[in-house]
């Protein structure tokens, strides 16, 4: 990512937080006006405390996530994901009608004396007023504003658990002819929680090893906060099967639970083995590819800085034989291309969790922190003889973060074939 990008991407960013807050503001305004129709007193108070109280419970659970306290251990931060996402696109939706009705408007007495009747003797004003044009507006006010919690609560209750499975076959340079059909299944960004349940996960796993592929790989984010259930997801994960064995990587969110050390440790107890700046060597009718696997690769430090991809990475590379790269954040692809990577394996994005087409522009969230979203990519293969291809899939994930909600981008396993280009 240039430096031009980087500061593109944090202008939309905060340009976002403000228009989350402002929709929130609006939000509140509109609660307060609909209470004041109350003629009883009583229940007016009590709804005033009601409203308060479920702002100040808003401010607490989302500080919470920055400073600490005692509710960080709920489940309700998916929840206040789904109504900020929910309740801002209503929101913009609704202002977008009314600019649309202020423009007409303005256009209309603009050309007023356009529109006057003339009759024989006298000059008759055309009527603004138009009870349909209101009637219309109001109605797509309307409209705008629900569209967006229908889609929430769709996202919610369907497409969140509605597993996908991609086939795809990657045409890799210099493919042995042995390594030619050898099938990888992956699955990613399980994010085990309330809202990625036991059961759900092991639904997943059934769909996986049904596939009947030589090696299953998972490409991190087993869980999302420290509170969250490792171990279940681990005796889940572990029921994965494969010929070649089930590998992996870290992502992020081990980070950020602060169990990098700890997945590590139950994941390869339970025969998941986890590659941390490691690489494996995997034999298959006689011959052999290099499995390489890093921990979550950071795009830039906390300073803004850009920082060196895949450092440490360039001497587990293997000139004599295939390489495939697992790494949670798509980001390294470039540098993997560079290093002479083949194959790169990762996930990250959720696919944006809500894909938009709107005038044939993709509105996605995923496109503030990467250009790699979602499916395959290609770049230039460095250190081949011939010019060829170096190939990235970002997986689409199991699970959900922020917002419990997908729209348009569906959980997905994914099954490759490999191909002799």
């Amino acid at each position: 990512m240039s430096t031009g990008q980087f500061i593109l991407r944090s202008f939309l960013l905060i340009a976002t937080v403000v228009m989350l807050y402002l929709s929130q503001r609006y939000w509140f305004r509109q609660a307060w006006r609909l209470k004041q129709r109350v003629t009883h007193k009583g229940l007016r108070l009590a709804l005033r405390c009601i409203l308060l109280g479920l702002v100040l419970f808003m401010i607490l659970l989302g500080s919470s996530l920055f400073v600490g306290g005692p509710f960080r251990r709920l489940s309700l931060f998916p929840m206040l994901g789904l109504w900020l996402v929910s309740s801002l696109f209503a929101w913009v939706g609704i202002k977008v009608v009314r600019m649309v009705e202020r423009i007409w408007e303005l256009g209309r007495a603009h050309l007023a004396p356009a529109l006057q009747r003339v009759t024989a003797n006298e000059i008759v004003p055309a009527n603004l007023e138009n009870p349909s044009r209101r009637h219309f507006f109001q109605t797509a006010t309307y409209f705008a504003g629900a569209v967006p919690f229908v889609g929430a609560v769709y996202g919610f209750a369907a497409e969140r658990l509605r597993f996908t499975l991609e086939r795809v076959e990657v045409p890799l340079p210099n493919l042995p002819a042995a390594l030619d059909d050898l099938r990888i299944v992956q699955i990613s960004d399980i994010h085990m929680s309330p809202y990625m349940t036991r059961a759900q996960l092991r639904r997943a796993v059934d769909m996986a090893n049904e596939l009947g592929a030589e090696l299953a790989v998972v490409t991190g984010d087993f869980i999302t906060s420290m509170h969250d259930p490792l171990e279940d997801c681990v005796e889940e994960v572990a029921r994965l099967r494969a010929p070649l064995g089930v590998w992996g990587c870290l992502g992020n969110h081990e980070i950020y639970a602060e169990c990098e050390d700890k997945a590590t440790q139950l994941l390869g107890k339970a025969g998941v083995r986890i590659l941390r700046r490691k690489n494996a060597e995997i034999v298959w009718r006689g011959q052999a590819l290099n499995l390489i696997g890093v921990d979550y690769q950071r795009t830039r430090g906390f300073d803004g800085r850009r920082l060196p991809m895949l450092r440490y990475v360039e001497p587990l590379v293997r000139r004599d034989m295939p390489n495939i790269l697992l790494s949670h954040n798509p980001n390294a692809f470039d540098r993997a291309a560079e290093l002479g990577i083949e194959f790169t394996l990762a996930g990250h994005t959720h696919g944006g969790q809500i894909s938009v087409e709107i005038l044939e522009s993709q509105l996605n969230p995923a496109r503030f922190m990467t250009d790699y979203v979602a499916g395959m990519y290609q770049r230039p293969l460095a250190g081949s003889e011939r010019p060829a291809s170096s190939f990235l899939y970002v997986n689409r994930g199991l699970g959900t973060v922020g917002a419990p909600v997908r729209v348009n981008a569906p959980p997905e396993i994914t099954l490759f074939t490999l191909r002799r280009a």
